[in-house]
């Protein structure tokens, strides 16, 4: 779509140019999906550190918010509340920062000028995360660069997260580079695990092709096994290749590596996942190939476990067959396999989608009684059938109920159906309760939320809000899309606001110059619009 810009031509050019910079992959994972990968992932390494409670981080992390553009104040602000810096502190307000990538970044600086505190590789580790979630590679090499010179070695979790960061925005050749050079900084050969890493990350990011040849060009050196196998097939089956998938699992069995449940669930999962199951006769054709799959598992020896039949039930929830999704269920009880909630997901998401929402609300009341507690995907099914019948009353009551009796939070996925839903329904004070909610756990807004908000404004003409938005969502480091730049000049063009539009544009350049300013011992790219 063209715009006629005039002055502003540049001004959109620059913007345009980071957007297509910054585009990120995004990939919405299920409760199944997550057991499979786990699955062929039981090789224990560090991780992360973990959200946990701190009053000082929350303070922290508030006095940040308030004062993040320009950083100069928060310096005061900081010494003023009399909390002394410690690592663990350090973990748990960049922990609450990962959604700004900026305002962490200005922290993790300030915090390292501080007396008597150094840096541990957490923080470094942290810090590197929340920059490659905005494709800020450059500073993160410069953060490696920067704790091999203070004697403080980068480790291979370090590694893996700019390995996933660099996959995640496209960047294989690098995110293969960064891997040859892991050896240069942590002191010793890549070993098995972190292969197998390299091309985890590439299979789940949909880059199998270029797994696959690494994997064939490296086997001298890393010795197959069935988890790489596992990995690679559950790549081939991601991208709908199925027939390559069946290829590479004869190819183990030629090879006398042995099968396991997962690596047979991994495949399983493709040929049903995947499939076309509309009309019957090909809904049909799946299930006998599940079933026949199943009769091998059986005959080498090996039993289905709860995920084998979970996955033979997501079929049924595709298809949208209510009475076999419950006869299935209803067997694996009787065989003794106690569902997960991966298994009442599906069931409650095919009882949703057909419309049978007391009977699904009858399994929601029976995973209590079991002792399953829903997650929030199981919540997200009867949202996702709230917003459909623009059932107000009974989304906001079962999001009041989540909050209160879940152990789960609720996730981003399940903020921006809500606020999605009461946006286009306009209902504003609701949005603004879970806006503060989303805020105060910690859990976003993300790019996401921000751009549905902003859109939704649009549509209403709320010109007001959606500026003060726009505005916000690029102080706290997310680069908006192309599209929802567009709409927010048209808009404002189209209503007679230019006035208004020249105001934004001032602030956005200003911001980027106070910004620019902040961030000069770092090649941070600056967020020019």
């Amino acid at each position: 779509m063209a715009l006629r810009l005039g002055h502003s031509g540049k001004f959109y050019y620059s913007v345009c140019t980071q957007l297509s910079r910054f585009s990120t992959t995004r990939f919405w994972c299920s409760d199944l999906d997550t057991n499979l990968e786990s699955g062929y992932q039981n090789t224990p390494n560090p991780s992360l550190p973990s959200v946990q409670t701190s009053q000082d981080a929350e303070l922290v992390s508030k006095i940040l918010l308030e004062h993040h553009n320009p950083f100069h104040t928060m310096e005061s602000s900081l010494q003023l509340s009399g909390i002394t810096v410690s690592s663990d502190l350090v973990h748990q307000v960049l922990i609450r920062l990962k959604n700004v990538s900026k305002i962490a970044l200005g922290f993790f600086i300030w915090a390292k000028e501080q007396a008597s505190y150094c840096h541990d590789v957490s923080a470094y580790n942290l810090t590197i995360d929340v920059l490659g979630k905005v494709r800020q590679f450059d500073v993160a090499w410069q953060l490696i660069v920067e704790m091999d010179q203070q004697k403080l070695k980068p480790t291979s979790l370090t590694f893996g997260i700019l390995i996933r960061r660099l996959i995640a925005a496209g960047l294989t050749r690098q995110a293969i580079r960064a891997f040859d050079d892991m050896e240069c900084f942590i002191d010793r050969a890549a070993d098995q695990d972190d292969f197998c890493n390299l091309l985890d990350t590439l299979c789940k990011y949909g880059y199998v092709k270029v797994a696959t040849e690494i994997f064939n060009k490296r086997k001298h050196r890393f010795e197959p096994n069935s988890k790489y196998y596992t990995v690679l097939i559950y790549g081939w089956c991601k991208i709908n290749r199925i027939q390559m998938a069946e290829r590479f699992f004869r190819e183990m069995l030629d090879r006398g590596i042995e099968a396991n449940v997962v690596t047979y669930n991994v495949l399983l999962n493709g040929i049903c996942r995947r499939s076309s199951l509309h009309p019957d006769d090909r809904f049909e054709r799946t299930i006998r190939a599940a079933e026949n799959l199943l009769d091998e598992m059986s005959r080498r020896g090996i039993e289905p476990d709860v995920t084998s039949y979970s996955i033979v039930l997501h079929v049924y929830s595709r298809a949208h067959k209510p009475v076999l999704s419950l006869d299935k269920l209803k067997f694996m009880k009787e065989k003794g396999i106690c569902p997960t909630v991966a298994t009442y997901t599906s069931v409650i998401k095919c009882l949703c989608s057909c419309g049978r929402l007391e009977d699904a609300e009858e399994l929601l009341h029976e995973m209590g009684h079991n002792g399953v507690s829903p997650s929030a995907a199981t919540y997200n099914c009867f949202f996702k059938e709230f917003r459909g019948r623009k059932d107000t009353e009974n989304a906001l009551k079962l999001y009041r109920k989540m909050k209160s009796e879940s152990p789960f939070m609720p996730s981003m996925q399940t903020y921006n159906i809500l606020v999605g839903m009461f946006v286009k329904l306009n209902r504003m004070e609701i949005v603004q309760e879970i806006w503060d909610d989303m805020k105060a756990s910690g859990a976003g807004p993300d790019l996401d939320t921000y751009t549905l908000l902003i859109h939704g404004l649009c549509e209403k003409k709320k010109w007001k809000v959606a500026c003060q938005l726009f505005v916000e969502m690029i102080e706290r480091g997310f680069l908006p899309q192309k599209v929802t730049f567009e709409t927010l000049y048209r808009g404002l063009i189209q209503s007679d606001m230019l006035r208004t539009w020249r105001r934004l544009k001032k602030k956005l350049e200003e911001e980027s110059i106070t910004f620019g300013s902040e961030f000069q011992q770092y090649h941070f790219n600056p967020y020019r619009r």
